[in-house]
């Protein structure tokens, strides 16, 4: 099995608490997802996320649905959590989470473990960077949902 590294960086003008907690809310994963996978969590909510947690969802990869279960396999508030697959369209998937304050905002570090199951078959990693979006972190799709979600939080009441 050829394992695979994929990193990538995204800086958000935000304090890691809201970051973290933005990044930790499976559903969120369904707003900064590439719309090309039509990602959706199937896990009943509200989901509170912790160590142990199970979570479904279900996507499409080159126009196959896919069914896939995650679990948080570390989870450190606010600085780091860790998603495992433990079903789904990877041989090994191991996604790790990373939040660093600093500069007035939060550095938010993704670290991907993968193996595809066959080499024809070309992962949403690799595939997504030939494409020129930085999944999973895009500021294309990470800001404006995340600046969205703010801005609904510090509305008045």
């Amino acid at each position: 099995m050829r394992v695979r590294n994929f990193e990538s960086q995204l800086w958000l003008p935000q304090p890691r608490e809201k970051v973290f907690a933005f990044f930790s809310n499976p559903q969120n994963l369904d707003l900064i997802t590439p719309p090309w996978l039509r990602f959706q969590t199937v896990t009943s909510r509200p989901i509170e996320m912790h160590l142990g947690w199970l979570i479904d969802y279900k996507l499409c990869i080159r126009g196959f649905p896919v069914r896939w279960r995650s679990e948080i396999t570390a989870w450190e508030r606010p600085v780091r959590f860790v998603d495992e697959q433990l079903r789904g369209p990877y041989r090994l998937w191991i996604h790790e989470h990373t939040f660093i304050e600093g500069d007035n905002g939060t550095l938010v570090c993704d670290r991907v473990h993968y193996a595809v199951p066959f080499r024809l078959v070309d992962a949403p990693v690799a595939g997504a960077t030939r494409c020129g979006t930085n999944f999973p972190l895009s500021s294309r799709h990470v800001a404006p949902a995340l600046r969205r979600l703010y801005l609904r939080s510090a509305a008045p009441a």
